[in-house]
């Protein structure tokens, strides 16, 4: 049997919840001190001093977390996977948990990356979401699409999770209409991200982090190979790590291609570390892999649980 870890990408969060996990797990508060030793502050004062929404903070909390997830995984559930992905967010944990990166590094990367996006969108791209929605099979949302195009209405599709479960990037303006149309079709809206991400529109935020942030980080061939979350490619030099997160920003994510390059590696087991509120309930996912979760609830337990096993369904 063979298995993949798989970190998710960021949703939105509460402090009480996350700080929770962050105080009470050992798992945490190692790679927490080391966070606080890398920035030079309390992240956990700064995650409560700075509210809700895709904060610096926030932001370094979540990669914290699923780190410490994965390393409860490790030490009590014994996992010991041979691939990793990291779809949008989660591909920054999957760099460090790869090799790629050290902790220290990419706790750097993250908040910088959030200080140049923050400056960004303060004067670019504002009216700009993307919105999550699910129950919508692709013929649909393309009837979707296609009424925007004839409207003049600009939009990306920015990430297919599943037959029915897509992101769309446009403006804030038709969101309503848009969630309208959904609605007509049996579709159902989730989370509304704002700043919107992966969207070809967004270069120039691409190009400011290329020059300005990514100097400063060194990259090395991963120890675990990475799965792109953007073709499916296997990434194995530390300088296609580097590009994988510098193209995040304006590439789709394609669950699609995730899935085919897993099978074809024989993965039949999927360990999903940190917070996720979608992966695992994609119903390809659950048809193909055995999936085992593994959130706060989970590596708050110090000994070892019986293993959870999610049926295909």
């Amino acid at each position: 049997m063979s298995t993949a870890i798989v970190f998710p990408g960021m949703g939105p969060s509460r402090f009480s919840e996350v700080g929770r996990f962050m105080m009470v797990s050992p798992y945490a508060r190692r790679r927490l001190a080391d966070a606080d030793a890398a920035l030079g502050f309390s992240v956990l004062e700064a995650l409560r001093d700075s509210g809700d929404g895709y904060t610096a903070a926030s932001q370094v909390a979540f990669v914290v977390n699923s780190l410490a997830m994965a390393d409860w995984a490790e030490d009590v559930l014994g996992e010991r996977p041979e691939l990793c992905v990291g779809p949008s967010f989660g591909e920054r944990a999957a760099a460090t948990y790869s090799g790629a990166l050290p902790f220290a590094e990419l706790v750097r990367l993250t908040a910088e990356l959030a200080a140049c996006e923050l400056e960004y969108y303060r004067t670019e791209h504002s009216d700009l979401v993307s919105q999550f929605i699910v129950r919508t099979p692709l013929a649909g949302l393309r009837e979707v699409l296609a009424g925007m195009t004839e409207r003049g209405e600009w939009h990306e599709v920015s990430a297919y999770f599943d037959e029915d479960v897509h992101l769309v990037t446009m403006a804030e303006q038709h969101l309503d209409g848009f969630k309208r149309h959904v609605r007509e079709l049996g579709g159902y809206s989730l989370t509304t991200m704002s700043p919107p991400a992966h969207a070809q529109v967004l270069q120039p935020l691409r190009k400011r982090m290329q020059d300005e942030v990514f100097p400063r980080f060194s990259f090395t061939p991963p120890a675990v190979p990475v799965i792109s979350d953007q073709d499916g490619s296997l990434v194995t030099t530390g300088t296609d790590v580097r590009n994988l997160l510098v193209d995040s920003v304006v590439n789709q994510v394609h669950w699609g291609h995730i899935t085919r390059t897993l099978v074809e590696q024989g993965v039949t087991r999927l360990c999903i570390a940190g917070p996720d509120l979608l992966i695992h309930r994609l119903g390809t996912l659950k048809k193909t892999f055995e999936l085992v979760s593994v959130g706060p609830k989970d590596a708050m337990r110090p000994r070892r649980p019986a293993r959870r096993h999610v049926a295909a369904h």
